[in-house]
């Protein structure tokens, strides 16, 4: 063995932190993580099956490979236990309307009901218009209704031309607004826009899917509105007969929710409902994959950067239309999943740990409703002390194009925002608005989870200069979840690579900054979720 000189020796100390700061992301190594997640063996990573099991076991790997640590106790795995509710074969479900019956499958939606298997509930029914409640929007459909112990009848959705995130939001704490005044079911009318998007015959078979949830202290399956016993969608004949007898016209009610700012008033209805369904439950383990990389700042490292991506799919389907019914989702979310992994490779192998401690997540069952990420939030594996500062999500980035802008959903929430645009123009890109506003993205992946207990969150995507709105479009109409997802789409390794530079870029810039992330004044999630937590000034 050569001894070093003592001089060459101290160079090298002085020029590893320059080189560290220099990290290189592998097209090819994100190639082989896309491909062998997104290969036929995992059957499409369905979580609770033996293929989500096999992509958990390579994850661990990598994360073990990369020297990172265990979150959990002597493991890389945080148990999620599913709850997976059918509708019993047997018995045909039914919503009774004034004494008249609707099995499901025609004019009527029910799904399954894992909390309570046999039900059979009678109850009045108040029409709540688009059955919306904010304090702070000072908006409340239910005032001056009496909703106790009834079913709440709402129209889908949101009023047309209401903010886009302020109106998903909104419309997915529907349940829980119904719950605070005192319903005990929700039964959902398709607005006019949703039909235009959606056919009815599509959103009816959808409730025939099974309902997946997880497991609580209580070996419950969980939910938010345990009050809420009963649930349906109703259409054509099932709406008549909910508002016969009443003096306000179905069709007059459609017309002044197609336009902007329609907002339908609502008032009691004259016929009883009876929901008559009987469910069957299993149950299916998974996990979710976590792994810590420990700040190296004493006064910072009990706080934590949650970089995450969903690691399951949809699955085998027979319902697939073609003899491929394996749902491999290369890009959703095996192109996320393999960013992360690039991206944890890079602060391990920078030789200067981040100031703040990274937690890196490949979570289960975003499918299924954001599952696995809901139970991290609500039960997280931080050390005594720990705390959650910022959320940086990777969901079905579209790398088949070299693309020269990205898009951070949540980016003009928080101090987030400038984060991002920095880490941007230092990869040469540029960060752009929400192109797809009325879609409400920022509401539909795994980081909202978190931004319900009141963390700044990013969720980012390739964007749509160039000839990023063709590719994105071109997916969204021909793949996304088809099983033609699979590595044989046209991959552009070179930017994978560039969006995993990114990302590290934003992950290193909030674990080395010297504030954590605030929401700023005023914002509209900050003060729904976060009212108590410290705000910074908004951007003029």
């Amino acid at each position: 063995m050569f001894r070093r000189l003592p001089l060459l020796a101290s160079l090298l100390a002085l020029s590893a932190p320059a080189l560290a700061q220099q990290p290189t992301f592998s097209p090819e190594a994100i190639r082989a993580d896309v491909t062998f997640l997104a290969d036929d063996l995992l059957e499409g990573r369905d979580a609770g099956t033996p293929g989500f099991d096999i992509a958990a076991r390579y994850v661990a790997a990598r994360f073990a490979a990369l020297g990172l640590q265990q979150a959990v106790k002597d493991s890389w795995y945080q148990p999620v236990t599913l709850a997976v509710a059918e509708l019993d074969p047997r018995v045909k479900p039914a919503l009774t309307i004034g004494g008249t019956r609707f099995d499901t499958g025609g004019d009527v939606a029910i799904g399954a009901f894992g909390r309570e298997p046999v039900q059979s509930i009678e109850a009045g029914a108040v029409f709540v218009g688009y059955g919306l409640q904010s304090d702070r929007e000072k908006i409340d459909d239910y005032a001056g209704l009496d909703l106790r112990g009834k079913f709440a009848v709402a129209l889908s959705g949101s009023p047309v031309g209401m903010p886009s995130e302020v109106g998903a939001h909104l419309a997915a704490e529907k349940a829980l607004a119904a719950q605070k005044a005192g319903a005990i079911g929700l039964i959902t009318i398709p607005s006019p826009s949703l039909l235009t998007r959606t056919p009815w015959e599509k959103l009816r078979d959808r409730a025939s899917e099974p309902t997946v949830s997880w497991l609580d202290a209580q070996a419950k399956p969980f939910t938010r509105t345990p009050a809420i016993r009963g649930g349906a969608s109703v259409n054509g004949a099932a709406t008549d007969a909910l508002f016969a007898g009443s003096d306000r016209k179905v069709a007059a009610i459609m017309q002044l929710a197609a336009k902007r700012g329609g907002r339908p008033k609502g008032f009691a209805l004259k016929a009883l409902v009876r929901l008559d369904r009987t469910s069957t439950v299993r149950t299916a383990a998974s996990s979710n994959v976590i792994a810590i990389l420990p700040g190296s700042d004493p006064s910072l490292a009990g706080e934590y950067v949650l970089l995450m991506a969903h690691l399951d799919h949809n699955g085998v389907r027979e319902s697939a239309k073609g003899p491929d019914k394996i749902y491999n989702g290369a890009m959703d979310n095996a192109s996320g999943t393999a960013t992360m992994l690039a991206v944890a490779k890079a602060f391990a192998d920078s030789g200067t740990r981040p100031k703040r401690s990274i937690l890196f997540a490949a979570v289960t069952a975003e499918e299924d409703g954001l599952l696995g990420s809901q139970h991290l939030a609500r039960n997280p594996v931080l050390p005594a002390g720990g705390k959650l500062v910022g959320i940086v999500n990777l969901d079905m980035p579209i790398l088949t194009y070299d693309f020269a802008d990205v898009v951070a959903f949540g980016a003009e929430h928080s101090t987030l925002g400038p984060i991002v645009d920095r880490a941007a123009k230092s990869a040469g890109v540029t960060l752009s608005p929400d192109p797809l506003p009325a879609e409400g993205l920022f509401t539909r992946s795994d980081h909202y989870r978190f931004v319900q207990e009141g963390v700044p969150s990013v969720f980012l995507m390739t964007g749509f200069a160039g000839p990023g709105k063709a590719a994105f479009e071109h997916f969204l109409k021909t793949d996304y979840h088809q099983p033609s997802d699979q590595i044989s789409l046209p991959f552009n390794w070179q930017a994978a690579a560039k969006f995993a530079r990114v990302n590290y870029a934003i992950a290193r810039d909030i674990a080395d900054a010297p504030q954590a992330p605030l929401w700023y004044q005023g914002d509209f999630f900050g003060d729904a979720f976060a009212p108590d937590q410290p705000k910074a000034s908004t951007p003029k």
